[in-house]
């Protein structure tokens, strides 16, 4: 990989440290935390004390002090696992339900659900999708009524990447009868609350060791002060969590196909076909050669990005073209990847089947591609 302004030679440090851990720690185990369906409680705690999970956070709240390309490395590295689904539920520790605690919450909040999540002491969860709502975050019906000193919460949310075992959800609910996004709030729920219940665990096609649920919630009490940042502010706090959601989402889809595309690079220099190694085929070449590209192209706009992102100087419309061209890049190197594979390629004994299978879903969660052609074209001015 060439060198690049953004990094340091302690970044450099911290990306050996990672890879290391994800050799020796990750790969070995993650054919079976796919088949469970699950990753085990311990490997969160053992990259909490590894200050693995608050890199790029505050000192003062548990974290590192890092800064957000330690993040960036984080989860680059991490996909070199050859799986998307724990990667992921690291990322919604990490990047995706606990980032709100920290910027909207109060001192109390801080020491009760982000400090213990990015210690790997509690594991977080993101309640935004619901059965009938899912891009139109504006529309949510999950509700929450205030009683006395308590919110009474009710609805239903599914999609829940760490929601069969999280410790506590960062919940978008309506407060209040006005239509759309003024009436949304943003509640901190402790999922063992009387009238919790996951409803059923999802089967999935891929990211299978990133374990999701339907969750319900019937009449949960919670305290007055778990309502997180202001009351019908909660709109605009989500979608100000989307951001750093699409970025290291864009992160992951980049480090996956890094990953995919260099076994695809081994293997044509090692599979002979007509006395000689595929990749001397110009077909091959010419492929590995345009993934190549695709790759470095879009690894560029990441860094850039993240690095105008860490600076508070980077638009929505920056940011959906990012996370928009690096989900569609990431599938197509996975897709051309399995064809160099061949029949072997489709076969579950090798990684390629599985992140052609995983890399699917970035072109759907944290806002699909739909949605980030709409979000560049009102930014273009074209939506009237």
């Amino acid at each position: 990989m060439p060198t690049l302004p953004y990094f340091t030679e302690e970044h450099d440090e911290l990306r050996r440290t990672v890879r290391r851990f994800v050799q020796k720690e990750v790969t070995p185990y993650v054919n079976e935390w796919e088949e469970k369906g699950e990753y085990p409680r311990e490997i969160l705690k053992r990259m909490g004390d590894l200050g693995f999970l608050g890199l790029r956070y505050p000192m003062e709240v548990g974290g590192q002090g890092g800064d957000y390309f330690s993040s960036i490395i984080l989860f680059e590295e991490l996909a070199r696992c050859g799986a998307g689904g724990f990667p992921l539920s690291i990322a919604v520790q990490t990047d995706m339900a606990t980032p709100p605690i920290l910027e909207f919450g109060t001192k109390e909040q801080i020491e009760q659900f982000f400090t213990p999540a990015i210690r790997g002491e509690k594991l977080a969860c993101l309640g935004i999708t619901e059965p009938n709502h899912g891009s139109d975050v504006a529309s949510i019906e999950t509700r929450a009524v205030r009683d006395g000193d308590e919110w009474v919460i009710r609805g239903n949310k599914t999609f829940i990447t760490n929601g069969p075992r999280a410790d506590f959800i960062t919940l978008v609910a309506r407060t209040s009868n006005v239509s759309g996004y003024k009436g949304i709030s943003l509640f901190l729920v402790e999922l063992d609350r009387p009238g919790v219940s996951v409803s059923r665990k999802l089967d999935k096609v891929g990211n299978r060791s990133s374990d999701t649920a339907e969750i319900i919630f019937d009449d949960v009490r919670v305290p007055a002060d778990h309502l997180l940042g202001q009351e019908g502010k909660g709109f605009y706090h989500i979608m100000w969590e989307l951001q750093g959601e699409r970025m290291i989402g864009s992160a992951l889809g980049l480090g996956l196909a890094q990953y995919v595309y260099e076994l695809a690079v081994q293997y044509a220099k090692e599979r002979k076909q007509f006395n000689r190694p595929i990749g001397q085929f110009q077909v091959i070449s010419h492929l590995l050669a345009e993934m190549a590209t695709e790759i470095e192209a879009c690894r560029q706009m990441t860094y850039a990005n993240a690095y105008r992102f860490a600076k508070g100087k980077i638009s929505s419309k920056e940011i959906a073209m990012t996370k928009l061209a690096i989900s569609k890049m990431a599938h197509w190197v996975a897709d051309r990847a399995l064809q160099i594979f061949g029949g072997y390629g489709y076969m579950e004994e090798y990684p390629i089947a599985r992140i052609w299978r995983d890399t699917r879903l970035y072109r759907i969660g944290g806002g699909t591609d739909e949605i980030m052609k709409e979000i560049i074209a009102d930014r273009m001015g074209l939506k009237g």
